[in-house]
């Protein structure tokens, strides 16, 4: 494989990097219209916890065939149809949805076609680049989730406030379909799997032992459950906590637009996602991700009891909070894929999202299950079900501290 010059590795970057941020602006719009989609759909708490983690279980199960997929074959064609399954979903609701079961199903599909998008995208970009992975290109193209989930609270809050919901889902829909001209574009043709790899020693479609006998692998991916546990119940929640705390507020207050504070939540965490692991390549990765879990899960268990508090306050701490919840992300990628074998790298990042969106399914789940029974109409309720974050994203810590040593690796530059 000839190595692209520096100038195509940021271009292919850049383009994927676009791609996945314009290919996500449907991540994040039920979440942005969860209080009124909830209220004019009579949903418990509980139903929206379903719709809201239905995405991230449609994901966790296709992804180990999709991404795995990519041991074999060629990474464009599977990104390119995921990107236009999840266009199609979100035409999907907002064509057809009216209830529970329809929005069940549409976002169900969605989280198929970003199945078939982050990890094949990450494996296209890393099957691109030669020798070991830069370390700062995994952190870029991670960071980039962020910031696509950013663009879609922006979009869907103000497209759904300026002419309606299923305007929102149209316009997310427009951005899975310049997604997938950006990557049309800029993915020529390539076969997956390893390219310096005889053919026999290619590894068996849906192998699964060497990967779960890896104990590095499998500490990565249990921490990557924890922390997605707890990054995607905030981001489905936020907003309908941020309408609750304004609701205890007068009118006219800074939390009028919870949308936007969502989104503002979420891009913060992009440079603290980058800083992170910038910080991780200088003191250890186990060191940081100890750290920044830890500090994550204090701030779980005391951020929903603050809803009481005045505006500026509340939103100051929301979006420290961010800081701690997205530090680990892309410094755990980046870890995951430093340890796996070049050779299984489709099915290991297949397993490792597989297990950390099971983390990203149950989050918004659980959260709406406390609220129900601890009670929504007060802040007790909205502490405690915070708080079952925290208590799940400290496993992560547990999972590293009994894994083997994991070393650090070395400072590579794109």
């Amino acid at each position: 494989m000839i190595a692209p010059r520096a100038r195509q590795v940021q271009r292919l970057l850049l383009a994927l990097c676009a791609a996945e941020v314009l290919g996500m602006c449907g991540s994040s719009t039920f979440a942005a219209l969860l209080p009124g989609l909830s209220a004019a759909w009579h949903l418990t708490n509980t139903q929206a916890g379903w719709i809201g983690g239905i995405y991230y279980a449609g994901y966790l199960l296709a992804v180990p065939i999709l991404a795995g997929l990519t041991d074999r074959f060629d990474q464009r064609r599977i990104y390119l149809l995921s990107t236009a399954l999840a266009g199609a979903s979100s035409l999907l609701f907002a064509l057809a949805a009216h209830g529970f079961w329809m929005a069940m199903l549409s976002r169900g599909l969605a989280g198929v076609g970003l199945a078939g998008t982050y990890m094949p995208g990450l494996k296209a970009l890393t099957e691109r680049i030669e020798g070991p992975t830069p370390s700062r290109a995994v952190a870029f193209y991670t960071a980039s989730f962020g910031v696509g989930i950013s663009l879609s609270f922006i979009v869907s809050g103000e497209v759904g406030a300026w002419l309606g919901w299923r305007w929102a889902f149209i316009a997310a829909a427009a951005g899975a379909s310049l997604a997938y001209a950006i990557a049309a574009l800029a993915l020529t043709p390539s076969r997956g799997g390893a390219p310096s790899s005889p053919a026999s020693s290619a590894p068996t479609l849906l192998e699964l032992r060497p990967v779960l006998r890896n104990r590095s692998v499998m500490a990565y991916a249990v921490a990557y459950a924890a922390h997605s546990f707890e990054l995607f119940g905030l981001r489905s929640w936020a907003v309908a906590f941020l309408v609750f705390s304004a609701a205890l507020h007068p009118a006219g207050h800074l939390l009028s637009r919870p949308a936007l504070i969502a989104a503002a939540l979420t891009a913060i965490g992009i440079p603290a996602s980058i800083f992170g692991n910038e910080i991780a390549l200088k003191f250890g990765r186990r060191r940081t991700l100890l750290l920044v879990m830890a500090c994550s899960a204090l701030f779980a268990c005391t951020i929903g009891f603050t809803a009481s508090l005045s505006g500026p306050v509340v939103i100051a701490l929301l979006l420290c909070y961010g800081c701690f919840v997205t530090g680990d992300s892309a410094t755990l990628t980046a870890g995951l894929v430093d340890v796996s074998d070049p050779r299984r790298r489709g099915m290991t990042m297949a397993i490792y999202s597989c297990i950390g969106f099971i983390g990203a399914f149950a989050g918004p789940l659980i959260f709406g299950l406390v609220l129900d029974r601890a009670g929504a109409a007060g802040v007790a309720g909205w502490g405690l079900a915070f708080a079952s974050m925290g208590i799940g994203v400290a496993v992560g810590p547990l999972a590293l501290l009994c894994a083997p040593e994991l070393a650090a690796p070395r400072l590579q530059k794109c």
